[in-house]
């Protein structure tokens, strides 16, 4: 039995009263998805109504991808996005993926983890991924890897939506695309969502990454990091280098994070939900973003040397070192 139909049948179980509605949802989940959906479908209450109408709209590729977003979807999206706006999100972000050789080699599970999702950490949910697609796709039509397409982004798309950066004038630290766009200015933190939201419209996989604090000096800082094709590599939103990716000024500081302190390591945001929360500078209550440590990928690799003495004998003189 097709997926679309098994949903579209569990749909028509919805009843008018609000508790019995839930409890149809809860008893009717297709057994297929009833271990994947049933604890998010819970969650979203009178919301479930919008996923399962979105996965029923979708073909069984898409449908899964959607699947995956709602199993890690924390509470305020579960019980707010609407269908309309998850089936545009996925279509798109399929229809960038066949747009180009170097985006349909994403693997699947960095495809979904890091193109596939709307949002990196806690922002407003704008409806970007439809309009930023037909904005900056033809800006990497003619780009033939993801590391070029990405460093053309991030050279290009500045002056075309006008915003840059200010610590002050922006309204706040953690702004939605759209809320960087309309104020023309926006933090370290709001020009990485943006960055890592227009990579993901042409299926370049991105990611926020940041830190806390720096380990030797004051302040937290935000970049991205873009995968190449063979790995994560960092860049800094609207500030592009000529010599590529994993080139910025920040480089020096994140050698001296430390891993094992939560004020002074490095994480990088997971849609995928993980063990390791992503501290949010900002507002440390908020504990939903899921990240992972990645303090390795940036500190400084120090070599170790044993140095052994040989002697002829006891008291004698030394013959190697």
């Amino acid at each position: 039995m097709k997926l679309r139909f098994i949903i579209n049948l569990s749909c028509l179980l919805f009843v008018s009263t609000s508790s019995i509605e839930l409890k149809a949802v809860d008893d009717n989940i297709p057994k297929e998805l009833s271990p994947l959906l049933k604890e998010p479908i819970k969650i979203a209450g009178n919301n479930s109504k919008e996923l399962l109408r979105a996965v029923s709209q979708l073909s069984d590729e898409k449908a899964d991808a959607l699947i995956f977003l709602i199993k890690n979807m924390p509470e305020r999206d579960l019980k707010n996005l609407t269908a309309d706006y998850l089936v545009e999100n996925v279509n798109y972000a399929f229809k960038a993926r066949k747009d180009s050789e170097w985006a349909s080699k994403v693997p699947k599970d960095i495809f979904l983890n890091d193109v596939l999702p709307y949002a990196s950490i806690n922002e407003r949910r704008d409806r970007w991924r439809k309009d930023f697609y037909s904005r900056f796709s033809p800006l990497v039509k003619k780009c033939k890897s993801l590391e070029e397409a990405a460093q053309i982004l991030n050279k290009e798309m500045w002056k075309m939506i006008n915003v840059r950066y200010h610590a002050r004038k922006r309204p706040k630290p953690d702004q939605s695309p759209y809320e960087s766009i309309d104020a023309g200015f926006a933090s370290c933190t709001g020009l990485s969502v943006l960055l890592i939201d227009a990579c993901r419209s042409v299926g370049i996989p991105a990611r926020f990454v940041g830190t806390p604090m720096w380990a030797k000096k004051r302040g937290n800082h935000s970049w991205v990091e873009v995968w190449n094709g063979e790995g994560w590599k960092f860049t800094g939103a609207c500030e592009y280098s000529s010599a590529g990716l994993g080139h910025a000024w920040f480089k020096g500081d994140a050698s001296k994070a430390i891993k094992d302190d939560p004020r002074h390591a490095i994480y990088a945001s997971s849609w995928k939900k993980t063990d390791t929360k992503f501290p949010l500078i900002w507002d440390l209550g908020i504990n939903y973003v899921s990240a992972k440590n990645v303090t390795d990928n940036y500190t400084e690799k120090t070599e170790k040397r044993v140095f052994i003495q040989v002697f002829k004998q006891k008291g004698g003189s030394r013959v190697a070192a």
